[in-house]
């Protein structure tokens, strides 16, 4: 039996729920599906598929089984394309779904950068502080601050990790003073991001310590330069990802509060809706971001203390 056949068979049982739908999908007969996953299950000696007369589910073994499967299957298609894509030239329209804050920070000085390397193509920005469905608004590529995506028709791919940190305006601080330790943080005044998860607490770790820390917002808004106007105007105590204000902390305009305690930290990615048949335009640019941002070293910078912790 073909190897490469099985596992693709197996991967469309696991996706559709069904032989017929996968035999269907791949142009094989039931009985030539119902061999090719009999063949698959004797070589592994073990049963990934159940059935009965109302549904089909897999295993615990075929579900462990079928996420390796389908990254090997999804690494050797994106050899495929990439191999495919290398002899086309990138054109069109690429729609690019980003935060505000992303999309002017990091994506908008860069275009002009891209516009040399790939003329044909024209960028529409989606900017969107809230995840858009990427297939209904026909987005190309996102950037996401998630490690998974709830639909396995979305693939991520990691460009770097970030601390989140907080930090106020000299003048803020030599108003309010500098708070010691947390529990001096609740008297403050804070700027909250109203998306961030547990956007009302500060879960802070240093070393083995850990603490919850309750906060109200002096200023509470859905989008993080609000907040960072407000912060460098001396309002409060910002909450954000590093790569927002790491070049206001290294000029002097914000300055790190507690930075030798820890929140969690974010994983920043580029999603984008399939692997199969990816366009020479996504391509381009999935390779452009991932090299910029190992270019300027990104994640080393924004998972550092900046020599102040």
């Amino acid at each position: 039996m073909d190897r490469l056949t099985e596992l693709e068979l197996f991967i469309k049982v696991a996706e559709v729920g069904s032989m017929g739908g996968a035999a269907e999908a791949l142009g094989l007969s039931n009985p030539a599906a119902s061999r090719h996953l009999a063949s698959l299950e004797g070589r592994l000696k073990a049963r990934l598929v159940e059935r009965n007369t109302r549904r089909l589910y897999l295993t615990s073994e075929g579900q462990e089984f079928y996420e390796r499967a389908r990254a090997v299957l999804a690494e050797l298609q994106d050899a495929e394309t990439a191999l495919n894509s290398s002899t086309l030239k990138p054109s069109g329209v690429l729609r690019v779904s980003a935060s505000l804050s992303f999309s002017m920070q990091l994506i908008a000085p860069r275009l002009a950068q891209y516009h040399r390397l790939y003329p044909q193509v024209r960028v529409h920005i989606e900017a969107a502080n809230r995840y858009l469905d990427m297939i209904e608004n026909g987005i190309d590529v996102a950037i996401r601050n998630r490690e998974f995506e709830p639909d396995s028709s979305i693939t991520i791919r990691k460009l770097a990790s970030t601390r989140r940190v907080l930090c106020a305006s000299p003048a803020y601080l030599a108003s309010h003073g500098m708070p010691q330790s947390p529990d001096e943080l609740s008297a403050h005044d804070f700027l909250i991001y109203v998306y961030a998860n547990h956007a009302h607490e500060l879960r802070l770790t240093r070393d083995a310590d850990s603490c919850v820390v309750a906060i109200q917002g002096l200023l509470e808004s859905n989008d993080g330069q609000v907040l960072r106007a407000a912060a460098l105007s001396g309002l409060g105590i910002l909450v954000q990802p590093s790569y927002i204000v790491y070049d206001d902390i290294v000029a002097g305009r914000l300055v790190p509060v507690l930075n030798d305690w820890d929140l969690p930290r974010i994983q920043i990615n580029i999603a984008y809706p399939s692997r199969k048949h990816l366009s020479a335009k996504v391509r381009s640019f999935i390779d452009f971001m991932a090299d910029e941002f190992e270019k300027n070293n990104y994640e080393r910078k924004w998972t550092s203390y900046m020599g102040l912790r």
